[in-house]
């Protein structure tokens, strides 16, 4: 029986936009300065964006799902430059959340709600060691909570480790027809 299609949750602020002073997505010779307004008064943290990151992701063969608090803006700012077709969101809860663990991030109990029981990989720059104990006693699928490092953002290394967690720990799931 084959596993179904694994669920990559994907944060923006971090992995797609990468911070900090050491960030230049083309290694020349200063950090990307992100200071100047773009045309029309787009966020300015959106020429950090990487077009080649959107293929890499879509590559994975898995069903990508924004999660973020950009909400729908990621498929009206974020995916389209980076070549990334409409997708889900993720909803938060509204209000406060449910009290858990000390360091269980806020996304956490949405993700594994969302996830219902299916594999999936979650990409953020704020995942601790309290959301690996809580996914592993609460989710019964393979998962891979994946830290990008915020101040490079998505990196050939991210890749590699993604697509060799797809390999081993999910490595008869379907495929879709692109994959």
């Amino acid at each position: 029986m084959e596993r179904p299609i694994p669920i990559l949750f994907l944060d923006v602020d971090g992995p797609l936009i990468p911070f900090g002073p050491s960030y230049d997505r083309h290694e020349t010779s200063g950090p990307a300065s992100g200071a100047e307004a773009p045309p029309g008064g787009e966020n300015p943290l959106l020429g950090r964006l990487d077009p080649a990151v959107g293929p890499c992701l879509t590559a994975l063969g898995c069903d990508l799902v924004w999660a973020t608090t950009w909400m729908d803006e990621a498929n009206e700012s974020v995916g389209p430059r980076i070549g990334l077709p409409r997708l889900p969101v993720l909803e938060w809860p509204e209000g406060p959340a449910e009290t858990g663990p000390r360091g269980l991030h806020w996304k956490t109990r949405a993700l594994v709600e969302r996830a219902g029981g299916r594999p999936f990989i979650w990409v953020d720059d704020e995942i601790g060691a309290m959301d690996r104990l809580w996914v592993a006693a609460q989710h019964g699928s393979p998962f891979l909570l994946h830290r990008v490092d915020p101040s490079k953002g998505l990196t050939e290394n991210d890749f590699s480790a993604l697509t060799h967690w797809l390999r081993t720990a999910v490595p008869d799931r379907s495929r879709g027809t692109d994959g």
